[in-house]
């Protein structure tokens, strides 16, 4: 029987990306389905939500994110640009934002193909695995074409379907909220969240107890 969890991601979440690709290994190698929820980040959703943290929250976040990345021996490098536009010093967020509505678009345009988290894992390998100016060139085109699917394709849909799109996005982050969290990565499998990359081993041992078994070969 094959089993079914939501994944609730973010494009700028660092933790996101340090996660995506081991839920998307799992999928591949256990009977379970996991669908992608793409949300905004919380620098859209919250803009004054690094403003409220403790100033050391930054601090440790950078210093963990390279050491998770170490750890697990997934490649990692600033994103070249950042999907939101910050600045760095006021950590204020700017009015206008490029990058971000339109990866989430895209992820939520894959999501509605049932791709959407191959598309975001090969994505987030881009932005947080030191791929440089990939917004530009042919880097998502191919990584779209990795995970099966047409850039193009998605790039008009996230333009003629933009608001429809943000419906589903806000109706995602409605569903993390109703399934116990508020933040990213995190995967929710009947009704129980498991919140950040280093839950992945207990949501497996979850679905285990639940009679996830790997597929056959």
């Amino acid at each position: 029987m094959t089993l079914s969890a939501d994944l609730f991601f973010s494009f700028r979440s660092p933790y996101s990306y340090l996660a995506i690709g081991r839920y998307r290994s799992m999928m591949e190698e256990w009977d379970v389905n996991i669908v992608l929820r793409p949300v905004y980040p919380l620098a859209v959703r919250e803009p004054d939500f690094f403003e409220r943290n403790h100033p050391n929250w930054l601090r440790y976040t950078f210093t963990d994110m390279f050491r998770v990345a170490q750890f697990h021996g997934i490649p990692f490098g600033p994103p070249r640009p950042d999907p939101i536009v910050q600045n760095v010093m006021t950590r204020q967020i700017a009015e206008d934002q490029p990058y971000i509505y339109r990866m989430t678009r895209l992820g939520q345009a894959a999501a509605r193909r049932g791709k959407g988290l191959a598309f975001a894992h090969e994505a987030a390998a881009l932005i947080w695995g030191g791929a440089e100016n990939w917004h530009e060139g042919e880097h998502l085109a191919k990584a779209a074409e990795r995970a099966g699917l047409d850039l193009a394709e998605l790039d008009a849909e996230a333009i003629s379907e933009a608001e429809g799109l943000d419906a589903e996005i806000h109706a995602n982050q409605a569903a993390l909220e109703a399934g116990g969290h508020w933040g990213v990565p995190t995967l929710v499998f009947e009704g129980e969240p498991f919140f950040g990359q280093d839950r992945i081993e207990m949501a497996l041992w979850r679905m285990q107890q639940k009679g996830l078994e790997k597929r056959s070969a």
